[in-house]
């Protein structure tokens, strides 16, 4: 085990505190998006603490897939190759009732899901926090924070006691359930779980009692079974949930509600794991209180159509990291974090959205007649050449578009930047650069204000890495300002004079990297 995963204690106030903190950023959870956002942070040179309040990393596993979105995300970081090596890259995924969503026609270098359990993705992302230089403390609880003009104290408790450590940042990675959300005060607002769902992952003693994929039962009830190496996980509808759903799910409970749901006998030899969820969908009202910030399920939850929860949380964790750490190293002014809220409450509304519309059109399976014209009608937009790429972008994530200045009608625009060539030679790349520098890009065509625009950008050099790309690389751009998240952050249009390219430019530096140094 790395010297910077630590189990227990050794968090102790004015622990190197020379400068009145003990760490830029605490992170509170080490689930995907609280390891996505220390790796984040690390790689930038922000020092951050990860703190997990179970002792050991879980043994079960919730989900099993990385979509498109997370590993167009990865790749920038030179990570995707990683995780592609662990699982199958499949091209179509469950959509609505029996249909199948062709994920092939999106535009993405990934046009697929990746098999790979959750447990596996939590511990390639951990590698890579401690490679950046992250700790992730595990078996310490967070008790309460205090929040003051400058930084965040953070009470905590594990097996060798109670401890108090002050950081800048706090940042809740914590759940659902987020003891930080609730002591920083932020509402979650949203529908509560009006239908309740048993997940086990079991041992059966004759697997031929169930068969795998969906098993309708006599009475229009179902269990849907779902082959795992060595085992078999079962979901079907909860009957009766108790008063408090995050009760323990007794196996004979669980039993009881798979032989009534298949009207027969399948015996449950050993549970692995056994759980219940339900389709309560929220969504945070603030995913910033001045220093204390939420990412993943602390700032939303959703039905689980779609299996989108872990890519959401490392959307979320990409999209604060890069300007945390601008403003944690002092290069920009914190109002920069406002845009993290802006662009990710809006995607998370879409996510609700989403989710929501999915679980009512799989009420139709339960007899109401009234959205079966629904589902017939996406069920063929998801398989129309037409329309299948549209539609899966949605449901992805992977058309996500943030807001960007200058050509608004650029296809480029807030969107993704692909994977050019850079250099006379085409032998860097913008992922590559991007990699590297844990920074922004300013890509450059082969037009009369390449100069210009290069002595524009000049001050800001520390902070965004300027490179030439081949002639007619930008798609009839001159010029695209590209986020430390691969995203599009202004285009400067063809027909754009070169003066007012400059100062639109300079304008667009200074919103999303900060103030600009003394010009070289």
């Amino acid at each position: 085990m790395s010297d910077a995963v630590a189990k227990g204690g050794g968090v102790r106030e004015g622990e190197g505190a020379a400068d009145g903190v003990d760490v830029d950023v605490v992170i509170v959870g080490a689930g995907p998006a609280g390891l996505t956002l220390a790796g984040e942070l690390g790689r930038a040179g922000v020092r951050a603490l990860v703190l997990e309040r179970e002792p050991e990393p879980p043994r079960f596993c919730r989900g099993f897939n990385l979509n498109a979105r997370s590993l167009d995300l990865l790749d920038r970081r030179g990570l995707a190759a990683r995780f592609l090596a662990e699982g199958p890259a499949v091209s179509t995924t469950m959509f609505v009732g029996a249909s199948r969503l062709d994920l092939a026609a999106m535009r993405t270098r990934h046009p697929y899901v990746l098999g790979i359990p959750q447990t596996r993705v939590e511990e390639l992302l951990a590698e890579w926090a401690v490679e950046s230089g992250a700790r992730i403390v595990r078996g310490r609880r967070l008790t309460g924070l205090r929040p003051d003009g400058d930084g965040v104290a953070v009470e905590a408790d594990g097996a060798d006691g109670p401890s108090t450590l002050r950081c800048r940042w706090l940042v809740g990675c914590d759940g659902g359930r987020s003891t930080v959300r609730k002591a920083a005060g932020i509402g979650f607002p949203g529908t509560p779980a009006r239908k309740f769902t048993l997940l086990g992952d079991v041992l059966l003693a004759d697997p031929s009692t169930v068969s795998f994929g969906p098993n309708a039962g006599p009475e229009g009830r179902s269990v849907f079974a779902i082959p795992r190496p060595g085992y078999v996980r079962l979901v079907t509808a909860d009957p009766e949930p108790p008063a408090d759903p995050h009760e323990p799910v007794p196996l004979g409970t669980f039993q009881r509600a798979i032989d009534a749901a298949l009207g027969h006998r399948a015996e449950i030899a050993e549970a692995l794991w056994l759980t219940r969820f339900g389709d309560a969908a929220r969504l945070a009202d603030r995913f910033r209180a001045g220093r204390v910030l939420l990412a993943g399920d602390a700032a939303h939850i959703h039905p689980p159509a779609g299996a989108i929860g872990v890519n959401a949380a490392i959307d979320d964790a990409v999209n604060l990291g890069w300007k945390l750490a601008l403003v944690a190293r002092g290069q920009a002014p914190d109002t920069l974090l406002d845009t993290y809220h802006d662009e990710r409450h809006t995607a998370g509304a879409r996510l609700l959205r989403n989710t929501r519309a999915q679980t009512v059109l799989a009420e139709a399976d339960g007899g109401d007649d009234r959205l079966e014209p629904v589902r017939e009608l996406l069920s063929e937009l998801a398989e129309s050449e037409d329309t299948a790429g549209p539609l899966a972008e949605t449901i992805t994530a992977v058309g996500t578009r943030y807001p960007a200045s200058g050509d608004s009608q650029h296809p480029w625009a807030g969107r993704f930047v692909p994977d050019i060539p850079l250099g006379s030679d085409g032998e860097d790349s913008l992922m590559a650069l991007l990699t590297r520098t844990a920074g922004g890009a300013l890509l450059l065509g082969g037009t009369s204000a390449v100069h210009a625009l290069s002595a524009a950008a000049r001050p800001w050099a520390d902070r965004v890495t300027t490179a030439r790309t081949r002639p007619r690389g930008l798609e009839h751009a001159q010029a695209v300002l590209v986020r430390p998240d691969g995203h599009a952050a202004w285009i400067g249009a063809m027909s754009t004079p070169v003066e007012a390219a400059a100062h639109e430019l300079r304008e667009a530096l200074a919103h999303w990297f900060g103030s600009p140094v003394a010009a070289l």
